[in-house]
This record gives C-alpha cells, structure tokens and sequence, in this order.
C-alpha cells in the first residue's frame, strides 16, 4: 500500500472536447456519461493560463524531474495546432528548470497535414495516432457525422508523418476487436511505421459487458499478436502492452493502466479547467470520473486526496479478495480499473476481463520459460477464474 500519495506526472488536458468524427462505439461520445454536452468545446485562454499555472506549481512542489503532457480531447487538432503549440510552451515556460515536459497529442489522424505536423514538430510535440487497424475494411465503425469514412484521410496523416516527420510520431492506438484477424490486423498497423503500438482492451464491466464477451476471445486475439511480436527476431515496434507483460514476468517495473501494481498518476483538466480522473471511468456511469475540483480554486495535490484517486494508488489492498489471493497478482494487477465495475458493488471486483488476462498472462509466461526466462507462479489456472 502507498504510504503518501503519488504525484501526478501525466497531465491529460482536453484542449477540445468536440470530435469530428462520431466512431459508433465510442465510449466518450455514445457512452452513460454525457456530461460533455454541458462543457464549452474547447479550453479558454484562462482555462488553458491556469493549467500551466497548476502543472508547474505541482511540478516544483514534487519536484518533478519530467512529466508527460498530453494534449487530448475530442479532437484536440479541431483547437489547431499553433494553441496547443502556444499552450506546450506556456507549460515548459513555467515548470521549474530541470523538469522536461514530454508533450504529445493524440489525434484520429484526420486532420493532419505537413504544414500542422510542422508547427507541432517545432514546438516538440509528438503525434500518438487512434486507429483500429491498418485497413479501410478495419476503420469502417470510425466515420464522420455524416456517416463517411475516416480512413482516407487518417491514413493520408498517418504516413504523413512516417514519411515526413518520424522523429514526432509516438505511435498508433488500437483497441482490440475480436472479430478482426488479431495476425492480419497487427501486420496492417505495421505497415504504417508506427515506433510503438497501444493494444487497448475495449471499455466494458460487469454491468456492461464488452462486446462479443464469450470464453477468452479477447485473451486468445492478445495471444496470437503475441506470438507473432515474439517470433518476430527484432523489434518492429514497441507493444507497450507486451512489453509491460513480460518486464512484470520478469520481476521488473512497469507502469500502466492495464497490467502491474503501480499507483496510478494521471489526472485530466476538462474544457471548462473541471480537474477529473481518467475518461475511462466515463464508462461505468454519469459522473464517475468527477472529482468537484477545478484548476481556478484547487491545486492538484487536492486531487490526489480524492478518494477515488487514493483507490487507484493503493495498490493490491484496493483489490477484490479474489484478485489478492492470484499468484498472478503481481503482473495482473486486478486488470483495468474501469473493467472491474458492478452496478451496487462500486469498483471491488475482479475485471471483466479476468478470464481473457489470466489466458494472455499465462500464455505470455510459458513462452518466457521456453525462452530461458523466470515466470510467475506456474500453478494451474484456479477454479472458476473464468468467472
């Protein structure tokens, strides 16, 4: 258990809160939580002056040696790229010296052209790129309001800036769907040159299952990637997700959402300067990301007081009592904090995807132990982890 809060070192600023595109399974958009119609579309100059304010006040008063600024939405790039260039440096302006700010925006990649990718480059911001996969036949859920697809142009920005501006790509994110070929989807990604891909499981729980949930579909999806990553001989891009697997296997560190046992250190400033937890949350029920802080009357260290932040950097003792006794603990961590939702039960429970975890975390071990390396607790899978 975490002693003394962690402090924040991942700021995820909505500096849009609109999309033009309208994915039809978005979480944020289609989801419970529709707290967004209220916000203004996108962050004021004061909203935006006040953030800065607060990431450096934290930064000196933890000093921070680095911190990660990602510039979120929505559609961040509907805001244009030379605000959130002005806001980057804004931020670097007031951090204490010493301290690097690693900004990057995550886009769909529609918006994208060589003279934005430019002024982004120039201001030291990379591009993380939303994607579900490398084809026009694996993006048809991501069209716009008028129900055309996004592909044509989300391709054209993403070799945009594989061709042009490699040094500013940070990669592709993908959320996982089991009814695409887990080998042809992975290769498809490849092919758009991204230095590291984020494998997202959908955000689903208890009370609202992911869809096409039966036995471990999304478990065995993960352990054919797997195998292909691993047979690959080299390192075609970073998997975080892999990566972190098998550094946890080992009995290394590793720090993310969906794996391990690290105190969370994200926080989000919504467009009207709300202080909230991550939008992942959004998906269990209206309101569940809200902390009733803001950037004009609370600092950051109040948002790491807030009882559902403290949840989240407590480690193992925040877990179900199922969760704790897994000798697969360690690696797992109890999943996606948003996935172990139950309506009536808060957030208490193992997650949704414990079945498919198990599945990939074991399979991601044996290969560990053929290859030479430690492994977790071989033991055989418990009675009724399928839950």
């Amino acid at each position: 258990m975490t002693e003394q809060p962690v402090p924040f070192r991942q700021f995820i600023v909505k500096t849009h809160g609109r999309c033009n595109l309208a994915c039809t399974y978005c979480y944020l958009y289609e989801g419970p939580d529709d707290g967004w119609r209220t916000r203004p579309a996108a962050a004021s100059a004061e909203v935006l002056d006040r953030t800065a304010a607060r990431i450096a006040e934290h930064a000196r008063a933890h000093a921070l040696r680095s911190l990660a600024l990602v510039l979120h939405g929505g559609e961040p790039l509907l805001s244009g790229a030379g605000p959130l260039a002005r806001f980057t440096d804004r931020v670097r302006a007031r951090v204490p010296a010493g301290c690097a700010v690693h900004a990057v925006v995550q886009t769909n990649g529609t918006l994208l052209t060589e003279d934005r990718l430019a002024v982004l480059a120039g201001a030291g911001i990379r591009v993380g790129i939303s994607l579900d996969g490398g084809t026009a036949g694996h993006n048809r859920r991501r069209v716009d309001h008028a129900g055309r697809p996004s592909w044509p142009a989300a391709s054209r920005g993403a070799r945009l800036v594989a061709d042009r501006f490699p040094a500013s790509y940070a990669g592709v994110l993908t959320v996982v769907d089991p009814a695409l070929d887990p080998v042809e989807t992975y290769e498809s990604l490849l092919a758009l040159r991204p230095p590291a891909l984020d494998l997202l499981l959908p955000h689903g729980n208890w009370s609202a299952p992911p869809p096409g949930r039966t036995g471990v579909r999304y478990g065995d999806w993960l352990c054919a990637v797997f195998d292909r990553w691993w047979a690959a001989g080299r390192r075609e891009a970073r998997v975080r997700l892999f990566e972190e697997c098998v550094a946890l296997l080992l009995g290394l560190p590793a720090a993310g959402e969906a794996l391990g046992l690290a105190p969370f250190d994200a926080v989000v400033v919504e467009t009207d300067g709300s202080i909230e937890q991550v939008d992942s949350l959004k998906s269990a029920y209206p309101g569940a990301a809200e902390t009733g802080l803001d950037v004009f009357r609370h600092t950051f260290d109040e948002a790491l007081r807030h009882p559902g932040v403290a949840a989240r950097q407590t480690g193992a003792a925040a877990l179900a009592g199922q969760c704790r006794a897994c000798p697969l603990l360690r690696v797992c961590g109890g999943g996606h904090y948003a996935h172990r939702y139950r309506a009536g039960h808060g957030f208490r429970n193992p997650s949704v995807y414990c079945a498919d975890l198990e599945r990939f975390i074991r399979h991601a071990a044996q290969r560990l132990r053929l290859a030479g390396g430690a492994a977790p607790d071989p033991s055989p899978p418990r009675e009724g982890s399928a839950l």
